[in-house]
Formats: structure tokens, C-alpha cells, sequence
């Protein structure tokens, strides 16, 4: 089972049990607008432009709001189904390279909207996937540090995602390490290196 197909169903899982109305780590957005959001990018690609685009922000807002009255089980059941026959989304491949981070780091922002959150326990397969994903997907999320940036697991294996002037050290389990890519800030890394270096790699923005 890939992760993107692991993912979407403890995501379901999660969003089932948390409600509508729980703050994410997305700013501003609750579990209703996280999951709107997936909805229309997987549902609506035609108005998901504002995702990339901000000129396009506002026709993906207003999309997402037209699930504002919807049942909340009904659109929990919407994402637990899977993209639709037409979607390429459908495609085993695809679905894998475009929804295993998007699907697992969205899991996270739901599980960690509030206080007192705690990893999920290691599982071999999916760490596998999330360290590839860090490998694959790190350089360009550090594209704007002005050090040099090592990834490394807690038990040794290592990564060069960039070189520079200076240089720091990432230290976490391989979804900690992709949710500090993505940006996110509630997550369990270590930095490690000389004072100015992590002064100036933690004032430049990350993420993709």
C-alpha cells in the first residue's frame, strides 16, 4: 500500500473523529477548510489554481466555500472515496507522487491544530517512503537557505539537501523532518550547527 493511499485513509480516519471545527496549523483554516481544500484540488482541478497561484486565490476560495453547508460526514466520505473516474488522480502512479506528502503532511496539520499532540509511532513503511520524500523534495523546499543543510535520522542515515557558506544539521524522524520542509513549525527536529548558521538558515523560508 503506497503512502498516498495509507494517508488518505487515516486522514479520513482522523478528520471523522476531530469534527469540522478544529484549528490546523494551516493559519486561519479549520478541519472544514483543510478538508475543502483537498476536496476541490482533487474534485475541482479547474478552480485549485489559487493553491499555486495567488492571483487565482480568490475562485479557489470561493469553490472551497460552496462546501461551507455540506455534511460534514458527506465530505469525510468524499475524500475516503478517492478521486473520481475521470480525475488522473486515478492513476496509481500519479496518485502516489502527488498525494503522499500533500495527504500525510495535511494529517498532521489536523492532528497537531492544538496543543498536547504527540508523533505517531514509527512504522517502518511508511518512514521508508517519508525519507525519500525528504531526499527528493529537500532541495527544493531549502532552495532559499543561505547555509549548507544535512537531513539526518536518529539512527545515522544521512542526506546533503545543500551546500552553502555555513552549514546545519536537521535531526528528526523522517515525517518530523518533511513537516519542517514544508514549513510547519509543531514538529520534533533539532537543528544543529554554529550559532550564526542556524540564526540565518531559521530566517529563511521554507517549504515548496
Amino acid at each position: 500500500m503506497s503512502l498516498a493511499v495509507a494517508e488518505r485513509a487515516a486522514l479520513s480516519d482522523t478528520l471523522a473523529e476531530l469534527g469540522p471545527d478544529r484549528p490546523t496549523l494551516c493559519e486561519g483554516w479549520t478541519t472544514r477548510d483543510l478538508l475543502a481544500h483537498l476536496l476541490v484540488r482533487e474534485r475541482q482541478p479547474w478552480a485549485s489554481g489559487g493553491i499555486v497561484v495567488p492571483l487565482l486565490a480568490p475562485l479557489t476560495e470561493k469553490v472551497m466555500a460552496g462546501y461551507e453547508d455540506t455534511p460534514w460526514s458527506e465530505m469525510v466520505a468524499e475524500l475516503r472515496a478517492g478521486a473520481p473516474a475521470w480525475s488522473p488522480f486515478r492513476i496509481a502512479k500519479l496518485d502516489e507522487v502527488a498525494n503522499g506528502a500533500e495527504f500525510f503532511v495535511h494529517h498532521e496539520d489536523a492532528r497537531r491544530g492544538i496543543p498536547g499532540w504527540e508523533p505517531r509511532p514509527a512504522d517502518p513503511d511508511r518512514d521508508t517512503e517519508l525519507w525519500a520524500l525528504v531526499t527528493r523534495t529537500g532541495r527544493m523546499a531549502l532552495r532559499r537557505s543561505p547555509v549548507g543543510v544535512v537531513v539526518r535520522r536518529p539512527e545515522g542515515a544521512t542526506q546533503v539537501l545543500r551546500t552553502g557558506s555555513g552549514l546545519v544539521t536537521l535531526v528528526g524522524e523522517p515525517g518530523e523532518l518533511l513537516l519542517h520542509l514544508f514549513g510547519r513549525s509543531e514538529t520534533r527536529v533539532e537543528i544543529e550547527g554554529l550559532p550564526a548558521d542556524v540564526e540565518a538558515y531559521e530566517a529563511a523560508p521554507r517549504g515548496l
